[in-house]
Order: structure tokens, then sequence, then C-alpha cells
């Protein structure tokens, strides 16, 4: 084993991890530089999550060794690992769901006076965090309450109550605006200039020269190449990454022919309060919704599916009007909703690649109200080819898949049913290049075979680069629609922000 070093506050040799039918990593060595900005990059599936979470004391290393600021590191619990001076924010989320957000932010130090939880205190010290991250809620506010985006600013702040020697931050920004963005990039480099070491997991390649000094790239759980980010470009580092060359955001494909209309709604409101919301997609075209966090871009897809109430509207597929008001009344109508937190609410993550793919119609797999296996295997099979979803076994749990197949487990149930429209929240959020590619070709797919695709995303430059309009919310309302010949990143950021800029003037 190495011997300890002051330049270095983590040093990793040998390091191996095996699963059932997958080997995760491989003889992966790496240092990390004290005080700098690391990025870790690779495609889904090339052992970044495996290698963070031995780190955070999720898993334990069936081979190598570990070395954390001069000493053997070899943590058995995240509390473990917490307590040596790590911190992970994981791409997942998961929250302590009925407890508030200031709650959630300092439960490990809750502010106590007389022996008692001091909530003036506990509000008060949150409130600070709060605005220190941008995430404009009220300390009181229920976590289970806040969207994606908005627990992905909480885990942020949450990271800034405690002081790490070393912060891991997987895919912090991928459902952030701009704004957020930048917000962030200047909280690392306050944390960097304390002398905190950043490890920086990301798929949005151009984020990693404002966060990073170094980077490291696996590929199929081994260590590709370590060096400084200086010198590279964005093509060189895809290269090593996928052994090709991409484009991050797609290529728009104008082959499809629009025409009729797949999908209708008419004054929608998500609440009794709230403004109506009216658009369309036409069969064959892709429409994008942009819009900053907490614009109620989510609130209205899972309103239209079903997936909570609304207090009024219309909504039409194929030009009828349908009654929907639960998420089975929405798929019995030919409309899917693939949402933005595919592990709590797209997947069943401790069953089966094939049985999550064909729960959207058992029907097709049954007769006399039992699932016939082989039919089963059959469909998921041909699907798992169609998507090339990585897997050992249509057997495999899918809560072992990397995130981009477990992505493309979600799209391939909703495939499997043969839907008319389809809604995709954030459909590449925390997924490489190589699987966001893959996804683009499906969405385009879906498209030329006359369905309706609408798509949500935070990434401007992804629906820029896919859709034929992109409708913008800003503060619960529709501040405007742009056609594709008129696409521009401040042309819809200006609208995006339309409505709060009007309540700020008032």
């Amino acid at each position: 084993m190495s011997e300890p070093s002051d330049d270095f506050i983590l040093t990793l040799e040998g390091i191996g991890k095996r699963f059932p039918g997958v080997v995760a990593l491989r003889d992966v060595s790496m240092q990390l530089a004290r005080g700098k900005g690391h990025v870790l990059l690779g495609e889904n599936g090339a052992g970044k999550s495996t290698l963070i979470n031995l780190l955070g004391g999720v898993f334990k290393p069936d081979d190598g060794h570990i070395l954390f600021d001069g000493e053997s590191y070899s943590p058995t619990s995240p509390l473990e690992a917490f307590k040596a001076g790590i911190r992970v924010i994981h791409q997942e989320l998961h929250p302590l769901s009925n407890l508030t957000v200031a709650e959630n932010l300092l439960f490990e130090h809750l502010p106590r006076r007389y022996g008692l939880v001091n909530f003036r205190e506990m509000n008060k010290r949150a409130a600070e965090l709060l605005a220190e991250v941008g995430l404009d809620v009220a300390p009181t506010t229920p976590a289970n309450r806040l969207s994606v985006a908005q627990l992905q600013l909480l885990e942020i702040a949450k990271a800034l109550c405690y002081e790490s020697k070393l912060l891991v931050l997987d895919e912090p920004t991928a459902t952030l605006t701009s704004r957020e963005v930048d917000r962030l990039f200047e909280i690392l480099k306050r944390l960097k200039a304390r002398g905190v070491t950043t490890l920086y997991i990301s798929h949005r390649l151009e984020e990693i020269f404002e966060v990073g000094d170094s980077v490291t790239v696996l590929r199929d759980g081994q260590h590709v190449i370590t060096r400084p980010l200086e010198g590279l470009a964005i093509p060189d580092i895809v290269e090593l990454m996928v052994g090709r060359t991409l484009s991050d955001h797609g290529v728009f494909r104008s082959d499809s022919a629009v025409f009729g209309e797949a999908l209708g709604v008419s004054g929608l409101k998500v609440t009794r309060n709230s403004p109506e919301l009216s658009f369309s997609v036409a069969k064959g075209e892709i429409v994008g919704i942009a819009g900053l966090v907490g614009s109620g871009r989510t609130e209205a897809v899972r309103a239209i599916f079903g997936a909570d109430d609304k207090a009024a509207g219309e909504i039409r597929i194929n030009g009828k009007e349908v009654e929907i008001n639960s998420p089975k009344d929405a798929v019995a109508a030919g409309l899917c909703l693939a949402t933005e937190d595919r592990k709590l609410q797209g997947l069943m993550l401790d069953m089966t690649c094939a049985e999550n793919t064909t729960i959207t119609d058992l029907g097709k797999i049954s007769r006399n109200g039992l699932i016939r296996q082989r039919a089963e295997d059959d469909h998921s099979q041909r699907l798992v080819h169609e998507l090339r979803i990585k897997t050992p076994s249509i057997r495999q749990v899918v809560r072992t898949f990397s995130g981009g197949n477990q992505q493309k487990v979600v799209i391939a149930k909703w495939l499997f049913r043969g839907p008319k429209v389809l809604i995709f929240d954030e459909p590449t959020r925390g997924i490489d290049v190589g699987a966001k590619a893959e996804i683009y070709e499906l969405l385009w797919k879906f498209a030329a075979e006359g369905k309706g695709v609408l798509v949500v995303s935070s990434d401007l430059p992804e629906l820029i680069g896919i859709c034929h309009r992109i409708i913008v919310f800003s503060d619960g309302k529709i501040a405007g629609e742009i056609s594709r010949d008129q696409f521009d990143e401040s042309k819809i950021l200006s609208l995006a922000y339309k409505e709060y800029s009007r309540v700020r003037q008032h």
C-alpha cells in the first residue's frame, strides 16, 4: 500500500467490487489532491455510483485498499463515512419525508435549549442555509412537498451545515436551472477556498471545467485515465468515455409528419386558485416544456396524467375528450407518463427486468388470470434488445441497474403498453451521453410512428436539440410558446423569469 501523503486526501489502490452476475469495479486506482476539485466521468454502468457508494460506506470493496486523510479507510455505514469527514450527495434523494425542511437540514445537530429542540433557532439557521443555496421555501415546509429539484437544493444546503473534508456530488445539477447551477458553482468555489476537496460526477460535460482541476474516466468498471482537465476538450472526454463521438443534446430531425391532435389540454387548473393552462401536442410532434424550478411544469403533467387531482380542465386524446381522474384512467385512454423520479415512482426496484417491462399490460401475457412466464420472457427479451438495455439476464432485479438502464426499463414498460401520447418528465436526468443519444432516438421513433411526445426538461440545450416547439412555464402560468425557427436560450430564459419579475416589480 502507498505511504500516506499530505498532497492527497484520498488514495484508492486496486479497488474491485462484484455483484451477482456483474463485475462493477475492476482494479481501480486513483488519487484525489487535497483541496482540489476532481471530476469522475463515465457512461452509466461504468462504476461511478458503485465507487461513491464505497466511499460513502454503503458497500465494502471486495479487493484493494483505501486511504483517507492519511489513514486506512473502511467504513461499515454512511454514518461512519460522515464521521470520518466524507459527505455524499447522492443522485437519488431520500429525505426524511415526514419532517420539515429545517428538521432535515439540521437533523444530525438539532439546536437545543434546556434539553429540548430550539425550534426558533433551528428555523432561523435553516432559513440562512436555504437562502445561501437559493431555495425559496419556508423552513417549516414538510419535505414531502418538495419537487426533485428542490430536494437537490436541500441536499446541497445540508452539506453546508457540516464541515466535511471530502464532498461527493453525484449529478447535483440534473434538475437545476442555470441560476441555481451558477449559485452551486459559487458555493463549491467557497468550499474549495476553505480547503474542502470535491469529487463531482456529472453528465453535463460543459460543467466540469467550472468545478474540476482534474478528471478520472471509468469505462466498464475499469480505470481509463486520470489527468488534469487543462488541455482537454469535450469531444476528447466523450471519446474517452464511450470510444466514439456523440452529440450531447441531439440533432433535430424533421422527418416525422406532424398532423392532427394527439394531446389537447384546455382550461386546466391544478388548484382552484391557479391560472388556466391550455396547449396541445400534434401527432408526430415533440413539444418541450421549459421553466424554472417551482414553475409548475411537473404539477401540470401530473394533473394531466391523473396522478394529482385537478380543479378543472378538459383533456383530449386524438381529438376526443377523455375523463382522467387517476393514472389508471390515463393509461386506459392511451396516455403514459415517465416521471422525473424513476426509482420511487417509475419502477418496482425489487422486481425483475421482465416483471417491470411487462407490468403495464398483464393481459398480453396472461391466460385464465395466470401469467405465462414464456410470454413474459419473450416480450421482455424483445424490449431489452430493442432498447439496448444492458443486463446479464431479464431476471435481474432492476435495483442493480445503472440509471440509464433503469430509465430505459421505464420507457420499455410504456412501449409495451402501446400508448398514443407519451409524457417524459426529465427523461435524461442523471444519464450519460451514450444513453442520452439512445433515448433521443426512441423519442424520435415515437414521433415518427405518429405518437404525441411531451418532454419536460431543465436542460435547455436538450429541448432545443429535440423539440418542434417549446412551451415556457413561469410561476404556474404559460408565459409563452416558441417555434423551432425562433429557438434561443436567452429568449426561453426571459420568458421563464417573466412572471417572477412581474411579481417583484409590484
